[in-house]
C-alpha cells in the first residue's frame, strides 16, 4: 500500500525523487505555476538518534528577576512561567530598555511573550503609551490577543483585535474606548486608518511579528503604509522565522540600529522526527492516509493540503470514514475557522486538515503528528508547516507523502 522511509534509505528516498518526481515536480530547482518549489525529498528525512545529551540552555535571568511591575510578575507565576526561553531571555531586557530589536527565531520558541512581557510592562508605567501590533492572519491576532489578556490581567490594560474576515463594526465600536493594544492585520488595519478610527500619531510602539510571512502575502504596502503614518521616533519590535534580502531591506527601513537577536537552532525544530512515505495517488493515497490515522498514537494530527477545494474534500472524506475531523481554509468564514481550531485546541477532534493559512504562528498545544498529505509550494512552508509539532521541549513526528 505505501512504503516508509528512514535514516538508513534516505539515499532511495532520493533516488526515488530523481526517478518519479522528475516529470511531476520538475527536477531543476525552480517554481512552476501549479507545483512550487522543487524540494529534494531527503530533506524531508530527519531520523537521528540522540546519543547524547544536548546542552541545556541555562537563561541569565529568571522571570521574577526582570524589572516589571509586580501585577505582571504575579500573572506571570499564575501562567507557570519561571525560566525564560532563550529568545525571551534574550529580547526581554533589550525592549524594557528601549531599544528597537530584531528577533530571528525558529516558530514554537515563546516569541510572544518575549514582546507582550515588557510591552504590557511599558504600558502599565506610561499610561499614554499605545502599542500597535500588525501579524499576517487573524488566528496569529487572536492568540497574541489572547495571550496579553492573560498577562495583563487585572491591570487596567485593554485591547482591540482588528481582523479581516470579521464584521469591522464591532471593531469600530471597541475602537472608540482607550487601547493600550491594537493587534490586527494590515488590511484591515489599513481600512480603519483610512476611515479614522485609528490615529497612528498616537502610537509609539510598533510590533511587527511574522514579518517574513506578511512579505510572502503581499502586505508590504499595506506596512509602508501604516509604519510612515507614525512617529518618527517610534520603538519598533520586528520578529521573523527567516531572514532574506527583502526583509534585510524592511529592517533597514523601520528600525533604528537595532539589537539583533537569533536563537534559531536550524532550519527545523530539533524535537520533530521527520519521515517521508511513498504513497500510490487517488484511493491508494487516501487509503496510505487512513491506515496512519487508525494508529492510536496519531492522536491529534494536523494534515496539510495545497488547495482549498482538496483540503475541503479530503475533511469530507476523513468524516465519512468515521474520523473526528474539522477543516480550516481561506473559503471558511472567520467564525467557523476559529470554532474548528477551538475544537482541535480542546481535542474535541482527532484531526484538522487545512491549508498553509494554518502553517505560522499558531500555537496549537500537543500536536502529535503533521502529515503533508500534499508536497509544500517551498521548503519555507515546509518548515512552518511541522513546526505545529514539536513545540517548546515537546517531540513531535512529521510526515510527507511522496
Amino acid at each position: 500500500m505505501y512504503q516508509r522511509f528512514n535514516r538508513n534509505n534516505a539515499g532511495r528516498a532520493h533516488s526515488y525523487g530523481a526517478t518519479r518526481a522528475k516529470g511531476r515536480f520538475g527536477f531543476k530547482n525552480r517554481k512552476s505555476p501549479s507545483r512550487g518549489q522543487y524540494i529534494d525529498p531527503s530533506k524531508f528525512i530527519n531520523r537521528a538518534v540522540i546519543t547524547e545529551e544536548v546542552a541545556k540552555f541555562v537563561p541569565e535571568h529568571k522571570f521574577s528577576d526582570f524589572n516589571i511591575v509586580e501585577e505582571l510578575k504575579k500573572n506571570i507565576e499564575k501562567k507557570g512561567y519561571v525560566l525564560p526561553t532563550p529568545i525571551q531571555d534574550k529580547t526581554i531586557p533589550h525592549v524594557l530598555n528601549g531599544h528597537d530589536v530584531v528577533g530571528i527565531a525558529n516558530t514554537g520558541t515563546g516569541k510572544t511573550a518575549a514582546f507582550l512581557i515588557p510591552l504590557i510592562n511599558k504600558v502599565r508605567k506610561g499610561k499614554n503609551e499605545q502599542v500597535l501590533i500588525i501579524v499576517p492572519t487573524r488566528e496569529l491576532a487572536l492568540q497574541i490577543d489572547e495571550e496579553l489578556k492573560v498577562f495583563a490581567r487585572g491591570m487596567g490594560i485593554f485591547s482591540v483585535c482588528c481582523v479581516g474576515g470579521a464584521s469591522i463594526v464591532p471593531q469600530i465600536k471597541a475602537l472608540r474606548y482607550k487601547n493600550s493594544f491594537i493587534v490586527g492585520t494590515p488590511g484591515r488595519l489599513k481600512d480603519l486608518i483610512e476611515r479614522k478610527c485609528i490615529r497612528l500619531s498616537e502610537f509609539g510602539t510598533l510590533v511587527l511579528d511574522e514579518a517574513d510571512r506578511m512579505l510572502d502575502m503581499g502586505f508590504v504596502a499595506d506596512m509602508r503604509f501604516i509604519v510612515l503614518g507614525m512617529p518618527k521616533d517610534k520603538h519598533t519590535l520586528f520578529f521573523s522565522a527567516t531572514i532574506s534580502s527583502q526583509v534585510e531591506t524592511l529592517i533597514k527601513e523601520f528600525l533604528r540600529e537595532p539589537i539583533r537577536i537569533r536563537v534559531t537552532t536550524g532550519e527545523t525544530a530539533r524535537g520533530v522526527e521527520q519521515d517521508v512515505i511513498k504513497v500510490g495517488t487517488g484511493a491508494a493515497k487516501l487509503q496510505a492516509l487512513n491506515d496512519l490515522l487508525h494508529n492510536k498514537e496519531f492522536n491529534k494530527v494536523l494534515v496539510f493540503g495545497r488547495t482549498k477545494h482538496g483540503v475541503e474534500n479530503l475533511f469530507r472524506t476523513l468524516t465519512e470514514n468515521g474520523f473526528r475531523a474539522e477543516s480550516i481554509h481561506g473559503n471558511k468564514s472567520h467564525r467557523e475557522r476559529q470554532r474548528a481550531l477551538g475544537k482541535f485546541k480542546d481535542n474535541q477532534i482527532q484531526i484538522l486538515v487545512a491549508t498553509d493559512v494554518a502553517a505560522r504562528g499558531l500555537d496549537i498545544p500537543d500536536v502529535s503528528h503533521v502529515i503533508n498529505f500534499d508536497l509544500p509550494a517551498t521548503y519555507d512552508d515546509y518548515v512552518h508547516r511541522i513546526g505545529r509539532t514539536g513545540r517548546g521541549n515537546k517531540r513531535g513526528k512529521a510526515l510527507t507523502f511522496l
